[in-house]
């Protein structure tokens, strides 16, 4: 593990001194370090910075840096300070700076995670009223399309079909996914999701973490509360949040935390359709896994939940 007291003169913040920059943590996307800093008043401080080299690194942090300001201005006891963001001075990087947490990545507590993932969702409140985000964010090294629209079903459409579009890209063309995917776009997320709002019935727009497994929740070595970071925020049906946590290839799969995070923020209306809403979000999640990683079981995956789906509603 390597250390030094170099730090780009972008990153640092006016008056803070550099004691130690550190390696710590892994990402397959990018470099991430420690940073010991000796504040203007001589306080200890620590900052996580991330750094990325890659072409479209602008904007990456960009939107790392605006998803997580936007959980951190909603309820700041359950993200760390975003500091800032932007271009390095002496290499061609770009690089997003927070405080630094000391924490365990272990499986979190249910009920606690329960609690204040409803508490996130419920103080959330959209700027424009509607689903989407400001910015593009990006799930992993892979952009989301979060483009604002005021209609959830047309949102998750789009979301959708680009998460296929950039799959295709890189593990190509596969007619068994490519025939479940017109149908679902065109028949079975209408099905599912158009029921939200019939007879009078509303959803809100909740900002959601939008990447929630494990590896993105930490608790404090400390206290013991729950933080979440990494996030590709946007604002959204609060199911789709928890989808993730049926995954296969995620290890938060025990329904404990659903049921946990439901005691807090009830599915919606239909109720008895809940479980299938779970299992369609659940699939955007397993696409943007095989996009990430080629080869993997993922796609197979995302053919067989929808076309448990198709059979059943179309």
């Amino acid at each position: 593990m390597s250390t030094s007291t170099e730090l780009d003169p972008a990153i640092v913040k006016d008056g803070d001194k550099v004691i130690r920059v550190q390696q710590y943590g892994t990402s397959s996307w990018a470099s991430t370090s420690r940073v010991d800093i000796q504040t203007p008043d001589g306080s200890p401080g620590a900052y996580f910075l991330k750094t990325l080299r890659t072409e479209d690194a602008a904007e990456r942090v960009l939107g790392e840096y605006m998803a997580m300001r936007e959980i951190y201005n909603t309820l700041p006891d359950f993200a760390p300070q975003p500091r800032g963001y932007g271009k390095c001075a002496n290499e061609n990087a770009h690089f997003f700076l927070c405080d630094y947490l000391s924490i365990s990545q272990g499986l979190p507590d249910p009920v606690q995670l329960g609690e204040k993932l409803a508490e996130l969702h419920r103080k959330s409140k959209s700027p424009t009223g509607k689903f989407g985000f400001h910015v593009t964010t990006f799930d992993g090294k892979l952009p989301l399309n979060t483009t604002w629209d005021s209609n959830w079903t047309s949102f998750f459409q789009k979301l959708m079909r680009d998460v296929y579009t950039l799959d295709t890209e890189i593990n190509g063309f596969w007619k068994e996914l490519d025939d479940v995917m017109k149908i679902t776009l065109e028949k079975l997320i209408p099905r599912l999701l158009d029921p939200l709002t019939a007879d009078g019935r509303s959803i809100k727009p909740c900002l959601i973490h939008g990447d929630l497994w494990e590896s993105n929740i930490g608790t404090d070595a400390h206290t013991g509360n729950l933080f979440i970071f990494d996030a590709c925020a946007y604002y959204a049906h609060h199911e789709k949040e928890i989808g993730i946590w049926r995954c296969e290839h995620h290890q938060m799969k025990a329904k404990e935390y659903r049921n946990e995070y439901f005691k807090n923020y009830e599915p919606s209306e239909p109720v008895e359709e809940f479980d299938d809403r779970n299992r369609l979000y659940s699939v955007e999640t397993l696409i943007i896994n095989s996009a990430h990683f080629p080869g993997a079981n993922t796609r197979q995956l995302a053919v067989k939940e929808l076309q448990y789906l198709i059979e059943k509603y179309i």
